[in-house]
């Protein structure tokens, strides 16, 4: 009985000596944004997570560089693919082909200029994903379109990091790459995660998400834009057009795949006709600022408690 009682003791007193689990956060810059990581979990087992966070962020963002893009990888063509379904699904809302646009307008170097109109019209012919040929695994793009994978990598990187971290066994967590978020398992109070919608005008938040296991992405008129002339010209385009989108001020999508939260906030700025898109889409809702600020939600329904 002594024996016994000896080794029950060691065993209980080897288990209390285990790593200890706690929540544990890191700040990372990819995307040229700053990225935020907070986990539940012992001290080892973060310095893995933090690699493996780092690993799968800086092999997306060198993937998808516009300069650097490899139609032969298999991350590439997965996501060229889904593009081309959302395309289709959103009546080409969301459209990757707008690189040539974005070029244009000086987005991408940040020396902003308004075109003209006869250069946009020329433009625009270089635009539309229905011009992309793929034949088994090769892709064929027209010569001088230029692919703007903006709208959609960075939620792919997300779902691809937060899946990783749940195969570690990683049960908490949350993920949130310049606005492109997702949390699963509880929070540090132990409830859903509350997550702040930014107001489009005013400083502070819209109104607070609360969400679990679930993802949620912004596209918003305020977060790359200048003002020419008292008009306002942002980073979201109608790639019908060639110019800005028109009508609303934010757009935030909730579900279960920040891939097509992203993609879909984009689609949905874009659209007329939001709750067309929607329909295609029932696991996802949206919260949309119009131009004149009025507030509406469309698709399946979270619980958002909006601030007055």
């Amino acid at each position: 009985m002594k024996k016994y009682g000896v080794l029950i003791l060691v065993v209980v007193f080897a288990f209390n000596c285990g790593p200890q689990k706690t929540w544990h956060s890191s700040t990372l810059v990819f995307f040229d944004t700053v990225c935020e990581l907070r986990v539940f979990g012992s001290s080892p087992e973060f310095s893995q997570v933090k690699k493996e966070v780092e690993k799968i962020f800086s092999s997306i963002e060198e993937l998808f560089s516009p300069e650097k893009t490899d139609l032969k990888s298999s991350h590439v063509q997965y996501l060229l693919r889904e593009s081309l379904k959302i395309y289709k699904n959103t009546y080409g809302c969301f459209d990757i082909t707008v690189g040539p646009l974005k070029e244009a307008w000086g987005f991408l170097s940040g020396h902003y200029r308004v075109p003209s109109s006869e250069e946009i019209n020329g433009l625009i012919k270089l635009v539309g994903m229905d011009k992309i040929q793929i034949k088994n695994d090769e892709v064929i793009l027209p010569e001088q379109m230029k692919l703007d994978w903006g709208g959609i990598a960075k939620g792919y990187g997300v779902d691809l990091a937060s899946q990783a971290l749940r195969k570690m066994n990683i049960q908490k967590g949350f993920l949130n790459a310049g606005g492109d978020i997702f949390c699963w398992g509880q929070n540090p109070e132990n409830n859903d995660w509350k997550i702040g919608i930014k107001h489009p005008r005013k400083e502070g938040f819209l109104g607070i998400l609360h969400l679990m296991d679930q993802g949620a992405a912004t596209s918003g008129d305020y977060q790359r834009f200048f003002i020419k002339n008292g008009v306002r010209y942002h980073h979201i385009f109608d790639p019908s057009t060639g110019y800005p989108a028109k009508g609303k001020q934010s757009v935030t999508v909730m579900g279960p795949e920040v891939l097509f939260c992203d993609a879909l906030s984009t689609a949905l700025f874009v659209s007329k006709e939001p709750e067309n898109i929607l329909k295609k889409y029932p696991d996802y809702g949206a919260v949309i600022v119009n131009d004149d600020g009025e507030i509406f939600f469309f698709g399946k329904e979270f619980d958002i408690e909006l601030i007055k």
